[in-house]
């Protein structure tokens, strides 16, 4: 069993290791045959050029920003949602939960088109905010399901000795039970992350300025006609997988608790 564990461990490391070696590579070398192997001659000037000629370092301020905004409007807003559905009694909170469930079930290509045209009548194409929209429009549903269920497993005996030290209902969100939805929050931010991160459909359609696109489309704009230099082109994708290498290793323990809580309350 440990073996097959060991077989696993490679097939998925593997190809990230690969991509290293890929990034340190001419055009020469890669299609002489050795793609697997190791680069000849380690050239760190494929990331430099990355940077300046590739313009990298623009496209990856555009994806942080873009998600990080994404990642905050998406907890703020579907945690508020989520407790005031869950934790309120009001005559409508079963059929907004139905609603906002019904949006996991829209395609984004099928919204697309009619985005578009909103975005375009708003005159918010080429902005930072055609994207942000979107992406918390569709992250929504699903967080406020995952956090929805967290909150329904906490006792109610702890907001009521909150009310009863003094604290309003905002206090009592904030203080008391958002803190221990944590796991929950920590899941819902790796999902918001890397269907942000790795989104093109939106990012393509809706930006077509360089100083707005992300590193998907920028990726993109580095194929070239006739010459491509795809050593460069590695270098870019490496800069793109390691911020989610690293959020994902911040954040492991905190997803695991989550499925590990999601498992006993299910």
């Amino acid at each position: 069993m440990q073996a097959f564990l060991i077989v696993i461990a490679i097939t998925q490391i593997y190809p990230l290791v690969w991509l290293a070696f890929f990034s340190l590579k001419d055009n020469s070398e890669i299609f002489s045959g050795d793609v697997l192997g190791l680069p000849k001659k380690f050239l760190w000037s494929n990331y430099a050029k990355a940077f300046t000629e590739g313009h990298v370092l623009t496209y990856f301020f555009n994806s942080v920003f873009v998600t990080a905004v994404t990642i905050l409007l998406v907890v703020v807003l579907a945690s508020m949602t989520g407790y005031a559905i869950t934790r309120m009694n009001w005559k409508w909170n079963n059929l907004t939960m139905m609603l906002i469930l019904l949006g996991m079930m829209v395609p984004i290509h099928a919204a697309l088109l009619p985005l578009f045209m909103v975005l375009k009548n708003l005159k918010m194409l080429n902005t930072y905010w055609a994207l942000i929209i979107p992406y918390v429009a569709f992250a929504i549903p699903m967080a406020v399901f995952i956090l929805a269920s967290f909150f329904k497993g906490i006792p109610r005996e702890m907001e009521e000795s909150a009310v009863i030290d003094g604290c309003g209902i905002y206090r009592t969100f904030l203080f008391i039970v958002f803190p221990l939805v944590r796991p929950a929050v920590a899941t819902v931010s790796i999902f918001t992350f890397l269907s942000s991160w790795n989104e093109l459909m939106f990012a393509v359609t809706f930006i077509n300025e360089t100083s707005f696109q992300t590193l998907t489309v920028g990726m993109m704009s580095m194929v070239g006609t006739y010459i491509t230099q795809w050593g460069i082109i590695g270098a870019g994708l490496m800069i793109t997988t390691i911020p989610t290498i690293i959020i994902y290793l911040l954040l492991s323990k905190q997803v695991q608790n989550s499925m590990i809580a999601g498992a006993v309350k299910g």
